[in-house]
């Protein structure tokens, strides 16, 4: 996945409304330093990629200084057996793991921020009901004790056609959307997110001034705003439902990961999935292929294709806002393109 496509989904460690990555500088010999207790063993190797996403800032590189001791304790406690961290994810250190009796599971230690405190939370509320099972957590190390998926392969690399795989996707968010509502306030509302979104988006276009559309720009704000607020029905929604975050599992044919998980319209998920599926933008008529496309969607998760299209809208042109505050100008140029398609197909 391009870091286009990981923002598309979720914006990598720096949601645009939540400021999550610290603003603190780092030290100033990053570039030929290590981490304390980095480089030494195959389980902290400097070219993971969480190094990279988080060495650049004062507090993403004390986490990692942390990390190692962090680790220590977590195999201690949970008594496991650590095989080499994945190489995969810029905000979490991710490792397969063997406990005492013999279970096969994943460790999960994320740098806290806002779009990873309700994981445990979704995962505890699904309870391995086409997610991932949590079977231990550490609240105050953002640490998860997890099923392990096996075979593990990654929805995105199954090779099945887009409308098979469209399908797989759509049958766990259903499955996912169905499950008993968490606490009030348990979770960050989806209205609220996308508020202060919109915010975002009409702060960095008056700023800014990029080359777009403006018209489509105001449209998009206005939908971020309107769409949670009409929705027909509140659900926790997985939130970075990419088809990177589906893997091919034993109990079941597909198991949902890595969720960034809010209360609201469940007309928010698929969007990631929708766009990063054998991307349909690339072919000679995207707008046709798009209609068959969410009239699957639509068919198979009970959700209006209208709305399934004005969500996607909203959200690329969100997402050209962020990649255009962040010196991306050409790449939220391709995320408007994107927009300008799914408005299209708003009324169809």
């Amino acid at each position: 996945m391009t870091e286009d496509d990981a923002h598309t989904a979720c914006h990598p460690c720096e949601p645009a409304a939540t400021g999550c990555r610290p603003e603190a500088a780092p030290p100033a010999h990053r570039e030929t330093a290590r981490p304390r207790g980095w480089g030494h063993s195959d389980r902290f190797p400097l070219d993971l990629p969480v190094v990279a996403g988080l060495r650049d800032t004062a507090a993403g590189w004390a986490w990692l200084e942390e990390l190692p001791g962090i680790v220590r304790d977590l195999v201690e406690r949970w008594g496991l057996r650590l095989e080499p961290p994945l190489r995969g994810g810029s905000c979490a250190w991710v490792a397969p793991a063997t406990t005492p009796d013999g279970s096969r599971v994943v460790v999960k230690v994320g740098w806290p921020h806002r779009e990873a405190a309700g994981e445990g939370i979704a995962l505890r509320q699904w309870g391995g009901r086409r997610a991932v099972r949590l079977l231990a957590e550490v609240p105050e190390h953002a640490a998860l004790l997890l099923e392990r998926c096996e075979p593990g392969v990654p929805l995105r690399e199954a090779a099945l056609p887009p409308r098979r795989a469209l399908a797989a996707g759509a049958a766990v968010l259903t499955e996912l959307w169905s499950a008993a509502a968490v606490a009030q306030g348990a979770l960050e509302r989806v209205e609220d997110v996308c508020g202060e979104w919109a915010d975002g988006v009409e702060e960095r276009a008056e700023r800014l001034r990029p080359p777009y559309d403006r018209a489509l720009v105001a449209r998009g704000a206005a939908l971020l705003r309107e769409l949670p607020r009409t929705a027909a029905r509140r659900v926790t929604v997985h939130g970075d439902f990419n088809p990177g975050n589906l893997l091919a599992a034993r109990r079941a044919p597909w198991l949902a990961i890595d969720p960034k998980p809010m209360v609201g319209d469940p007309g928010y998920d698929p969007w990631p999935l929708l766009a990063q599926t054998d991307d349909p933008f690339r072919g000679p008529d995207p707008a046709a292929e798009l209609r068959e496309r969410l009239a699957v969607l639509a068919d198979l998760s009970g959700e209006p294709a209208e709305r399934l299209a004005a969500w996607a809208s909203a959200r690329a042109v969100e997402s050209a806002l962020w990649h255009a505050a962040h010196g991306r100008v050409a790449a939220g140029a391709q995320d408007m393109a994107r927009a300008h398609v799914m408005s299209s197909l708003t009324d169809a």
